[in-house]
C-alpha cells in the first residue's frame, strides 16, 4: 500500500527556512598578504582597512581588490579598528598602547591618543565612535575604559584633517591651547636610569637607542614618540585622568559597541535626541556592561553575567546585545527588560571570536575557521568552512560598481573575514526578508476613517507574528511581538516600554496614552491584556493562521479576538482621541505575553513596578464574545480554576501485562478507581463541603437568566450551570512505556481541573481536593505511591453593577449600537483580573468585542470588522465620559 503523502506544512519562523548545510554564501574574491594576520577589519565606501599583526594598516580598494596603500606607525600589533563616516577618520588600536587617527581621503595621519598612563594601559582591544557626540571610546588591557571628545564639526565633509577651531578645541580638552607642547610625563622605563645609580628618572631622556616606543618629534602641538620614517600628526593627544573609568571591568575589555549601532550592516535607526545612547562593552571577566552616555560619559547601567569565559565579540540591534564568549556561546541579551533572552550554542569549547550582524541575521566567527548565520528567531541557515585558522575579525559591507557600459551604480551586500591563515575573504551575502519587529510608519492621518484602516495595517503585521507561548522554540517570536507592539504603541502616540517578567518568560508592554492636563488630576484606567496565542496547527484551517485574511466581512488569524484584535481597538481609540486632543484621561495599558501559559512571571512583575505603573482608577478588560451573534453584551462575572495533577506510580519498571498481568497492582487501575471518587453519576462533586460557600441563586439573577435563555435559546439551568456553579473536569490520562496493549504502565498521571465561584476560597478548595484524594487512596490500601501536584489556580471574579465605571460602559454600549446590552456571566477564568483589583484597589470592566462564533482557541479564528470598528467607537465614548466619574 503506498504510504500517504504527508501534507506541507508552513514554515512559522520569522525567518528563512533552514539552507542546506552545503549552501553557503558565494566567495566572492580572496585578499592574502603573507606572515600578516588579520586582526581587525573596517570600511569605508572606497576601502577595506586590514589590521596586520605586523604593526600595519593595509587598504585594499574595493573596485580593484588591489592593495592601494600601508598606513604605519604603529609599533605592536592593530587589534582594532573603527570608522567615523562624517568625520572619514579611521582609528586604530594597538597593542603600543596607542589610538591613532587617519584621514580616509588623504592617508594621513591625524592624532595620536595616548591613553591615560601611557603604556601602563597595555593593549587597546576594542573601540567604538559616537557620531552624536563625536567621541572615541576604547577598552585597555589595564581594564580601563577612556574616551576622548572632539570639537563638533558640522560642516566639514570634505575629508580634510579638520579645521583650526576643532583642532584647538582638541587640544584644550588635551591640556595644550595655542600650539603650546604638553607637558611630557616621566616614563618610568624608558626615561629611567638602571637602579643602582640612585638617579631620578630623566625627563629630557630620549633613549635613542631603545627600537619601541622610538625616537621623539618635536611638533607645533606637542611632543609625540614617534618611530623613524613615520609622517607628523597634526597632534598628540593625553587622554587626562577625568576621561578614564579604572576597573570598568575586572579583565581585559576585549569589545564593545555603541547601541543603536551605527556600523555598516545595522538597519539601527540613527540616534535621536530623546533616545538613550548606550555603550555596550565585554571583558574576560565574563561580563557583558552596558554604560548610559547621555550625561557626556560613560554611568554603569547594567551588568549582564554571562559565565561562560571571556566575552570576546559583542554587536547591537535595537535593544539586543549579541555577546560572543570564549566557550563558543553566543549571549542574547535584552537590554529594555535587563535580561538574558537566550543561549545560542555555536561550537562548545570553540572559541567566538568575532561577530557581525546584517539586519536580523547574526553572523558568528569561531577559532575553528567556521562561520555560521541564524535568523532573527535564532534559527541556524548558514554554517561553512571559510578559514584554514583562527577568524579574527569581521565586518559587513557594500561594494558599489559603475557599468562601463551603461555608467550604471549597483551596489552588493559582502561580509569579509579575516583570519590568522592570513587571508582576508569577501563573501556576497543577502538581506534577510523584513521581520516583523521593523514596523513602518503607521500613525494615521488626519482623515475621519483613517483609523480604521490604521487598525486593520496594524492588526495584520501583529497577526502575523506567532506569538506562541509556553514553549522554548516559540519564545523569539513572542520577544519579536513585544517588540512590535511597544513601537506600534510609541507610533500611536503612547509612551512605551517593556517591562521584565524573568529570563525564561515574556516581556510586558507597558504604554501609558497621557490625556490632556486640567487643572484637576485626571483619571487613570490601566487595560489589561494579552499578545501571545495558542498554538494553531494548520489543520482545520481555510488560511494561513498567521497571515490576516479578510472575507465577508469577517477577518481570520490566530489571536484576532483572543487577545490582538481589542487590544489594537483599544489602543487605534485612544489614538484617535489623543490625534483630536479629546483624551482627558490616561489610559495605561498592561499587555502581557503568558496569559495563555498561566501567566507566569506577571503578578511579580507588576508588584515590583507598580511605581512605572501609576495609580489605577478603573481596570478594563476586553478578552472574551458576546453569548450571542447579534446583540452586544458586557461581562461581569468569571469563575475561578483550580489545575492539579494527580499521579500514580509502582516505583519500578513497566511490565508485561501476559506475564505480570493480576499480579501486579496496577497504577492505572488505582488512578481510574480513585477519580471515579470525585464526582457522582449527575456530575455532583463528591469533596465534603465543596458546595457549602456558593453563593445562593438570588430572583435577579434567575430573571435574568430567563432573558438570555430566550435570546440564546439555551435553558437558563445551562448558563447556571456554565456560569454560576462549580464544576469538575478530567481533562486526559497519560501513562509511562510505550502505550503498547501488552503493558502494564509504571505509572499513570491525570490533568484534572476545578472550576470555583463566588464566595468559595482557592486555599480552602485546593486543600480539600488533596485531602479528599488522599483519603480515599489510604482506603485503598494500595502498595503504589500518590502524588498530587496543583500546577496553577486563579480566583473567581464578580464586578459590581452598581460601580459609576460599569454604568459607564453600559451607556457607552447602549449608544454606539443603539441597542441594550446583555449582562452575561462566563465560564472560563482569567487570573489577572482578580488580582489587578486587588493590587491597585480598584473595579474591573470586561467589555466583549467578539460574537459567540469566534471560534477562539479554535481553527478559524476570527472577528467581525464591524465588531472591531463598533468595539473601538465604544472605547472612546467610554474613554470620553470617564473624566467625569
Amino acid at each position: 500500500m503506498q504510504a500517504e503523502k504527508e501534507p506541507d506544512i508552513p514554515q512559522t519562523s520569522l525567518s528563512r527556512p533552514l539552507a542546506d548545510e552545503h549552501e553557503h554564501p558565494h566567495l566572492f574574491h580572496s585578499l592574502y598578504h603573507k606572515t600578516n594576520s588579520v586582526l581587525s577589519l573596517c570600511a569605508d565606501d572606497k576601502y577595506i582597512y586590514s589590521g596586520s599583526q605586523g604593526d600595519d594598516i593595509l587598504v585594499w580598494d574595493k573596485s580593484t581588490f588591489s592593495l592601494k596603500t600601508t598606513l604605519r606607525g604603529h609599533t605592536g600589533s592593530v587589534l582594532a579598528l573603527e570608522y567615523a563616516p562624517e568625520r572619514r577618520w579611521l582609528f586604530s588600536a594597538s597593542g603600543d598602547s596607542t589610538v591613532r587617527v587617519w584621514s580616509t581621503t588623504t592617508h594621513t595621519l591625524l592624532f595620536i591618543l595616548n591613553p591615560h598612563f601611557d603604556t601602563d594601559s597595555g593593549d587597546i582591544f576594542s573601540l567604538a565612535w559616537s557620531p552624536s557626540s563625536s567621541t572615541i571610546y576604547f577598552g585597555c588591557q589595564n581594564t580601563s575604559l577612556q574616551w576622548f571628545t572632539f570639537a563638533p564639526d558640522p560642516e566639514n565633509t570634505s575629508g580634510t584633517p579638520t579645521h583650526q577651531q576643532s583642532l584647538e578645541t582638541a587640544l584644550q580638552a588635551a591640556g595644550s591651547t595655542n600650539g603650546t607642547a604638553t607637558p611630557r610625563r616621566v616614563h618610568k622605563f624608558f626615561d629611567s636610569y638602571p637602579q643602582y645609580t640612585r638617579k631620578p628618572a630623566d625627563l629630557d631622556a630620549r633613549n635613542p637607542s631603545t627600537p619601541t616606543p622610538g625616537v621623539s618629534t618635536p611638533t607645533s602641538s606637542g611632543t609625540c614618540l614617534l618611530p623613524p620614517d613615520v609622517p607628523t600628526p597634526r597632534a598628540c593627544i593625553q587622554i587626562p585622568p577625568k576621561n578614564v573609568v579604572w576597573a570598568a571591568h575586572y579583565g581585559y575589555v576585549y569589545s564593545m559597541a555603541t547601541s543603536p549601532s551605527i556600523r555598516e550592516g545595522s538597519d539601527d535607526k540613527p540616534h535621536a535626541r530623546d533616545a538613550p545612547l548606550r555603550l555596550v562593552t565585554g571583558s574576560g571577566d565574563a561580563t557583558v556592561k552596558v554604560w548610559d552616555l547621555s550625561s557626556g560619559e560613560p554611568v554603569l547601567r547594567d551588568t549582564f553575567e554571562c559565565g561562560d569565559g571571556a566575552v570576546l565579540a559583542v554587536v547591537v540591534r535595537g535593544d539586543t546585545v549579541y555577546a560572543g564568549c570564549q566557550d563558543g556561546y553566543v549571549k542574547v541579551l535584552d537590554l529594555e527588560t535587563r535580561t538574558l533572552v537566550r543561549t545560542i550554542i555555536v561550537n562548545e569549547n570553540v572559541d567566538i571570536l568575532s561577530l557581525s550582524m546584517l539586519h536580523s541575521d547574526l553572523y558568528t566567527f569561531s577559532a575553528n575557521g567556521q562561520v555560521q548565520r541564524y535568523s532573527a528567531t535564532f534559527d541556524l541557515t548558514a554554517s561553512w568552512p571559510a578559514h584554514d585558522g583562527f577568524i579574527l575579525s569581521s565586518i559587513v559591507t557594500h561594494l558599489k560598481r559603475t557599468s562601463p557600459c551603461k555608467k550604471e551604480e549597483s551596489s552588493k551586500i559582502v561580509l569579509v573575514t579575516g583570519a590568522n591563515d592570513d587571508y582576508i575573504k569577501v563573501w556576497e551575502v543577502e538581506p534577510p526578508q523584513k521581520t516583523q519587529s521593523e514596523l513602518t510608519e503607521i500613525t494615521p492621518e488626519a482623515q475621519p476613517d483613517a483609523h480604521h484602516d490604521t487598525l486593520v495595517y496594524a492588526l495584520s503585521n501583529f497577526i502575523s507574528i506567532p506569538s506562541v507561548s509556553g514553549g522554548v522554540k516559540t519564545q523569539e517570536h513572542c520577544r519579536q511581538a513585544a517588540i512590535w507592539l511597544r513601537k506600534c504603541l510609541s507610533q500611536l502616540g503612547a509612551d512605551a516600554s517593556l517591562l521584565p517578567t524573568g529570563e525564561s518568560t515574556n516581556p510586558i508592554v507597558l504604554a501609558t496614552f497621557r490625556g490632556t492636563r486640567a487643572q484637576k488630576k485626571p483619571r487613570r484606567i490601566l487595560v489589561y491584556g494579552h499578545y501571545d496565542v495558542i498554538q494553531a496547527s494548520p489543520a482545520g484551517w481555510s488560511s494561513d493562521p498567521f497571515t490576516l485574511f479578510a472575507l465577508n466581512g469577517y477577518l481570520y488569524g490566530r489571536g484576532i479576538t483572543d487577545n490582538k484584535g481589542p487590544i489594537m481597538a483599544i489602543a487605534c481609540a485612544a489614538a484617535n482621541l489623543l490625534r483630536r486632543r479629546s483624551l482627558d484621561v490616561d489610559l495605561v495599558m498592561l499587555i502581557e505575553g503568558e496569559a495563555e501559559a498561566g501567566s507566569n512571571g506577571f503578578m511579580a512583575s507588576v508588584k515590583q513596578h507598580k511605581d512605572a505603573i501609576g495609580p489605577i482608577d478603573a481596570i478594563l478588560v476586553s478578552n472574551s464574545t458576546w453569548i450571542s451573534e447579534s446583540t452586544p453584551s458586557i461581562t461581569y462575572g468569571l469563575r475561578g480554576v483550580i489545575h492539579c495533577q494527580v499521579k500514580i506510580t509502582n516505583g519500578g519498571p513497566d511490565l508485561h501485562s501476559g506475564v505480570d498481568g493480576g499480579a501486579a497492582r496496577e497504577p492505572m487501575m488505582d488512578l481510574i478507581q480513585l477519580l471515579g471518587t470525585l464526582a457522582d453519576c449527575r456530575q455532583k462533586v463528591k469533596i465534603p463541603g465543596f458546595y457549602d460557600d456558593v453563593r445562593p441563586l438570588t430572583e435577579e439573577e434567575r430573571q435574568l437568566f430567563q432573558v438570555l435563555s430566550g435570546v440564546t435559546q439555551t435553558p437558563a439551568s445551562s448558563l447556571s450551570a456554565k456560569w454560576r456553579e462549580p464544576s469538575l473536569t478530567v481533562h486526559d490520562i497519560q501513562v509511562s512505556g510505550p502505550k503498547n496493549s501488552t503493558v502494564i504502565p509504571s505509572s499513570a498521571h491525570a490533568r484534572l481541573s476545578l472550576r470555583i465561584v463566588p464566595d468559595q476560597s482557592l486555599e480552602k478548595i485546593a486543600s480539600s481536593l488533596k485531602d479528599y484524594l488522599k483519603t480515599k487512596f489510604d482506603g485503598m490500601q494500595s502498595s503504589n505511591t500518590l502524588e498530587i501536584t496543583v500546577a496553577h489556580t486563579a480566583d473567581w471574579w464578580l464586578g459590581n453593577l452598581d460601580d459609576p465605571w460599569f454604568n459607564a460602559m453600559e451607556n457607552a454600549i447602549r449608544e454606539e449600537w443603539g441597542v441594550e446590552p446583555l449582562r452575561i456571566r462566563e465560564g472560563g477564568s482569567i487570573p489577572s483580573v482578580p488580582y489587578l483589583e486587588k493590587e491597585f484597589n480598584c473595579h474591573a470592566l470586561h467589555l466583549p468585542m467578539g460574537q459567540s462564533t469566534d471560534q477562539a482557541h479554535l481553527p478559524n479564528e476570527r472577528m467581525s470588522l464591524c465588531n472591531l470598528q463598533k468595539g473601538q467607537a465604544v472605547v472612546e465614548r467610554f474613554l470620553t465620559s470617564a473624566k467625569d466619574l
